[in-house]
């Protein structure tokens, strides 16, 4: 889909998810003040702001981690005041985080496969015993994990602990775990901190083919600005916890109060 194409199809999509009013305090420290936002069906939102914005913040209120003390979320058409992190995961909201949290002895295959956890409706019993309906449920399961494994191109490193993995791999491997999921809306935080120009092309081009192939939802924070530019259909930004602009990439980046606060070019 070319970006005419795209553009024209998410001014005309559903909203997936919105956020409304939203504050957050810890303490005496404000870390949103009175967000709102919105999120379309298959578009890829960036999320961008100076370092302490509230950016991870607001991923964690949108996923449940943290619980607002204002304001309300409205995923696929269900309102309420906050998230709680098990209704996100069974709902459709998977996400990676800015540093990889994975199991760091276990090879790139049982990785992704626990993402596929809540997928799986055999009780405990039948898992241990690995028999009859169990066996066939997590031979499906691994049917997926394989092609998430073939969509990711890493094939070569699908039996080896991820601890041993070069840090750009160990992010792939996070985001084949959220893929794992099968979720409606991924949340990808810093999906492409540390990594070369190399790595940095490989995942920008997964995350538009999780978008465009999948179907799947995007919004990710990113501080590299080209990959921003280049990726996302709309941006919002964020400083000191206030939105400051939400638009699209060259809405934002002529924006005057987003050079002074975080861009810090002239145009």
């Amino acid at each position: 889909m070319n970006a005419t194409a795209r553009k024209k199809a998410n001014e005309n999509a559903e909203t997936m998810l919105s956020v409304e009013h939203v504050s957050l305090s810890f303490g005496g420290v404000k870390a949103i003040r009175n967000v709102s936002f919105d999120i379309r069906k298959g578009e890829i939102r960036a999320i961008i702001g100076p370092n302490g914005a509230g950016k991870t913040s607001m991923l964690n209120v949108i996923n449940g981690f943290y619980h607002p003390q204002e304001g309300t979320i409205t995923f696929k058409g269900e309102k309420r005041s906050d998230m709680r992190p098990h209704i996100a995961a069974t709902q459709g909201i998977a996400r990676t985080f800015q540093n990889v949290a994975l199991f760091k002895g276990m090879t790139t295959l049982d990785n992704i496969m626990s993402g596929r956890t809540l997928r799986m409706k055999r009780n405990m019993f039948w898992q241990a015993l690995y028999f009859g309906p169990a066996r066939r449920e997590e031979l499906e399961h691994r049917e997926y994990v394989e092609e998430v494994i073939d969509f990711l191109e890493i094939q070569h490193i699908r039996r080896q602990p991820v601890g041993k993995l070069p840090y750009g791999l160990q992010k792939r491997v996070e985001l084949g775990r959220a893929l794992a999921m099968e979720p409606d809306l991924l949340l990808l935080d810093e999906p492409m901190a540390g990594m070369n120009l190399e790595e940095k092309e490989d995942m920008s081009r997964f995350v538009i083919d999780v978008s465009e192939e999948f179907g799947t939802t995007v919004a990710l924070i990113e501080h590299d600005m080209g990959v921003v530019m280049d990726l996302s259909d709309r941006v919002v930004v964020l400083d000191h916890g206030v939105l400051i602009a939400d638009g699209t990439p060259d809405e934002v980046q002529s924006n005057q109060d987003v050079i002074d606060a975080y861009l810090g070019i002239s145009h």
